[in-house]
């Protein structure tokens, strides 16, 4: 998956909390998240108040836990370790394991997004 298939994948899939993501989706909405934010930032800088963070924020936020959860379910974990995300040592463990390539195959939440 390319990063404009991943962007589209992101917003038309921003209610779909079932199925699976690659890791390719969820990095390149990452890095299409980060860059929107920081253009939003700009944005903001030149206007004097953080109106654009907050809408780019908005928008973002539903698509981006999404695409989060169908992270874990290609790992063939439920998204619940996703509140691992509320400890500092748990986020660091989260990352790692979204930089590991999900099950080969079908597992109980789909089949293989690749």
């Amino acid at each position: 998956m390319d990063f404009g298939q991943a962007v589209n994948s992101g917003f038309k899939n921003f209610v779909g909390f079932d199925g699976r993501a690659s890791r390719s989706e969820y990095w390149f909405w990452t890095l299409f998240s980060m860059i929107a934010t920081l253009v939003a930032g700009v944005m903001d800088g030149f206007v004097g108040f953080g109106i654009f963070s907050g809408v780019v924020s908005l928008v973002l936020f539903l698509p981006g836990l999404a695409v989060a959860f169908r992270r874990f379910h290609d790992l063939d974990h439920t998204a619940w370790w996703l509140l691992l995300t509320l400890t500092g040592v748990g986020a660091v463990i989260i990352l790692i394991w979204f930089c590991f390539r999900g099950t080969a195959g079908p597992n109980r939440f789909g089949p293989d997004p690749l």
